[in-house]
């Protein structure tokens, strides 16, 4: 299928977050900029969503709005890509779900969310009317694993429904035997992510204070901001300020040195759809500790690349931690399994080729 209409390249309109979002979707999207998919098509970015106060979360929702008519009256698009989640963000991107339906604009939707109990399955009657009335304005919905497609088809017919996993960009020196002596002597684990329930990453510290009884030299980097009070009460609880360090949100070049350094990363959450954090540390040839939850086990193969425990088993996740850190050759192996796997069925050209077939299916209907 061809990527041009007559002598141009397919307009596409893709709703985003501000670039500097802290935040999974963001980092999705962030890839796309400078990328062959800009090559490919001709991209307009609308920006719905910022960091910071309520205000200015409100300011930049009534922008994108603002910009968004005028892209359908001066700049018409092809295809409306719209990146949304559940929660606040559902409800944000329904009035250009609806724009673009009125305006007769094929749309692609790309649901990042994993609390679908809240949006639609517990929720009362004039939201689940709400979802399935937005749901159906699209013409194609881009889930990020077989389980969520299955899930969102009690919304809409699964053959409406596209799986397109996130990416992993590969970084394959990462397994040189220099590179690796160093990681595993550091005894680093790393933590990437926002501080919220869901995440797990209050259950971080009882995690540490169990490894450290073994490695006392471990330290666990929690990178992120969000709900950190409850984090901090248990670090000071447990006498851990040493051992658990929390740097803030780290990103560019600071994040890269992480990722390099460290020796396993740890995610421990309660609900996931599927990790862009999972994926880039996979990239960088890190075993993986984590919980048998949403698209988490798609990515991490159980006793292959990483461990999977289910949530708050902090025993589980500790002695998973310990089992490596007590044996080089299994850390090894895990490590060159991750690597692997995101190479193989997590690249950005993958991931880039599938969104293509999906832009091209929608607009020759």
């Amino acid at each position: 299928m061809s990527n041009t209409q007559g002598n141009r390249k397919l307009k596409v309109c893709m709703i985003v977050q501000d670039p500097n979002v802290k935040g999974g979707i963001a980092a999705v999207t962030g890839g796309y900029y400078g990328s062959r998919l800009e090559q490919d098509y001709d991209i307009t970015y609308v920006e719905s969503y910022r960091d910071g106060s309520k205000l200015d979360k409100l300011k930049k929702g009534l922008q994108a709005y603002r910009e968004f008519r005028k892209v359908l009256k001066t700049n018409r698009p092809d295809l409306v890509h719209v990146h949304s989640s559940f929660g606040p963000s559902f409800f944000r991107k329904y009035p250009i779900i609806k724009m673009a339906h009125d305006a007769g604009i094929p749309i692609v939707n790309h649901i990042h969310g994993s609390a679908l109990d809240e949006l639609y399955t517990n929720a009362p009657s004039w939201k689940k009317r709400m979802v399935e009335r937005s749901y159906g304005y699209c013409d194609k919905l881009i889930v990020l694993s077989e389980e969520w497609k299955k899930k969102i088809s009690v919304i809409v017919p699964a053959d409406k429904i596209e799986v397109v996993p996130n990416y992993s960009v590969i970084v394959p020196e990462m397994i040189s035997e220099d590179v690796m002596e160093k990681r595993f002597e550091k005894k680093q684990i790393l933590y990437l992510g926002r501080f919220d329930n869901l995440k797990g990453v209050v259950d971080i510290p009882a995690i540490a204070d169990k490894v450290i009884k073994i490695f006392p030299e471990a330290k666990f980097v929690l990178g992120g901001t969000g709900e950190t009070e409850p984090v901090i009460a248990e670090i000071d609880r447990l006498g851990l300020k040493d051992t658990v360090l929390l740097p803030g949100w780290i990103r560019g070049d600071e994040k890269i040195k992480l990722l390099k350094e460290s020796s396993i990363f740890l995610l421990p959450s309660h609900m996931e759809a599927m990790p862009m954090s999972i994926l880039e540390a996979m990239g960088y040839a890190l075993p993986v500790v984590s919980c048998d939850v949403g698209g988490i086990p798609q990515v991490v193969s159980k006793d292959v690349n990483g461990k999977l425990y289910m949530p708050q088993d902090v025993d589980g996740m500790a002695d998973g931690i310990i089992s490596y850190f007590s044996d080089r050759e299994a850390w090894n192996e895990a490590s060159r399994q991750s690597l692997k796997l995101a190479d193989e069925g997590y690249s950005f050209d993958t991931h880039i080729n599938k969104l293509e077939a999906i832009y091209n299916s929608v607009c020759t209907k």
